[in-house]
C-alpha cells in the first residue's frame, strides 16, 4: 500500500512538472519575442533574424521543440543564453544556493517566531493573546520592501553592524555568508512570523479543546506535557504545511528581497531573464522553481503520513 501511495505521489510530481514546463514553454512562444531578435539585437535584419531563427529550430512544430527540449534538459543540458552565449546550467546552479539558503534560513526563523507567538497566545489567552494577534496584525500590513529599506537603515547605515547589500560564499568566508544574510532573512521573518502565528494560534486552540486533552487534564498530566507533546503534536499538520508553503512562497518569490539586498539567487535571475527575454533562461527558471515546489510538496504529504495515524492506515 505504502508503494503504491509512493509511486502514485512521483507519477503526478512528474506530470505537474510536464504540465508546468509546457505552460512556460508556450508563454516564452507567445511572448512576441524570438532567440534571433533577443541574441542578435535591434541591429540585425530581418533576413538575419529569420536565419537565426530557423538554425535554432525555432519554426519547427512545437511539440517537437518541447520534446527536444525536454530531453536535452534529461541529459542535464539546460541550454545557454541569448544574451552572452553561457550555459545555463552552471549559472543556476551557483545562484541556488543563495535563493535555497534565504529561503530555508528565512523559514526557520520566521517559523521559531510565529509558532512561538502563537503558541504563547493559545496557552496564556486573555490580554496576551489579544495583544499577539493585533501585533501579528500589523506585522502583516508591513511590506517587504519597506521592512528591509528601514533594517538596512537601522543596521547598516546607522550603527554599521551588518553590511547593507551584497552576498559572499559559504565557501569562501562562513562568517562573512552569514553576516550578509542577516538582514534579508530578518527581513523575511519580521514579515512571514505573523501569518504562522495565527495558524498556530487558531490549530493549538482547537487541540487543546479536544476531548481527550481533558482527559489529560483530568489525570493530572503536567500542563507543559499536554501543551507542548499532546496539543502541538495535534496541530502540527497544519503548521507543518503553512511551513511548507510559506517555504514555496519564499523560494519562488523571493525576488524582492533579493534585489533590495543585492542577493546573486534565482529571483534576481529571474527578474533579469524575463527583462532581457532571455527565453532558454526563464524556461530553466521556471523548471527549476516547479522543481522544488513539487519536491517540497512529495515531502509534506510523506511527513503527513507519517505524523497522522489516519493517513497511515489510509
Amino acid at each position: 500500500m505504502m508503494l503504491f501511495f509512493v509511486l502514485k505521489r512521483i507519477a503526478w510530481a512528474i506530470l505537474t512538472l510536464l504540465i508546468a514546463s509546457w505552460i512556460a514553454f508556450v508563454l516564452v512562444h507567445l511572448s512576441g519575442s524570438t532567440p534571433g531578435g533577443v541574441a542578435l539585437g535591434q541591429s540585425a535584419t530581418r533576413e538575419q533574424v529569420i536565419a537565426y531563427n530557423e538554425s535554432v529550430g525555432w519554426y519547427a512544430p512545437w511539440l517537437q521543440q518541447y520534446f527536444a527540449w525536454v530531453g536535452q534538459v534529461l541529459q542535464g543540458n539546460l541550454g545557454v543564453s541569448l544574451i552572452d552565449g553561457r550555459p545555463i546550467g552552471p549559472d543556476i546552479a551557483k545562484r541556488l544556493p543563495v535563493t535555497a539558503a534565504l529561503a530555508v534560513l528565512g523559514t526557520l526563523v520566521s517559523a521559531v517566531i510565529g509558532i512561538t507567538m502563537g503558541v504563547v497566545a493559545a496557552v496564556r489567552g486573555g490580554a496576551i493573546d489579544r495583544g499577539i494577534t493585533a501585533f501579528s496584525g500589523i506585522l502583516l500590513s508591513l511590506p517587504a520592501f519597506w521592512v528591509g529599506v528601514l533594517l538596512v537603515y537601522v543596521f547598516a547605515v546607522q550603527l554599521r553592524l551588518l553590511p547593507a547589500t551584497g552576498f559572499v560564499p559559504f565557501a569562501v568566508d562562513p562568517q562573512a555568508w552569514a553576516r550578509s544574510l542577516v538582514l534579508p532573512v530578518l527581513t523575511i521573518a519580521i514579515t512571514s512570523a505573523a501569518g504562522l502565528a495565527r495558524q498556530t494560534r487558531a490549530s493549538m486552540g482547537e487541540a487543546l479543546t479536544q476531548e481527550h486533552m481533558r482527559t489529560l487534564r483530568a489525570v493530572g498530566t503536567p500542563t507543559w506535557r499536554i501543551v507542548y507533546i499532546h496539543a502541538l503534536r495535534g496541530a502540527s499538520l497544519p503548521i507543518l504545511a503553512s511551513v511548507a508553503i510559506q517555504f514555496i512562497i519564499l523560494f519562488g518569490g523571493s525576488v524582492i528581497i533579493e534585489v533590495l539586498f543585492a542577493l546573486p539567487g534565482i529571483g534576481q535571475a529571474m527578474q533579469s531573464a524575463v527583462g532581457s527575454a532571455d527565453l532558454p533562461f526563464v524556461q530553466a527558471l521556471v523548471l527549476v522553481a516547479t522543481l522544488v515546489v513539487v519536491v517540497v510538496n512529495l515531502a509534506l504529504e510523506f511527513l503527513n503520513r507519517v505524523l497522522d495515524p489516519k493517513l497511515r492506515a489510509s
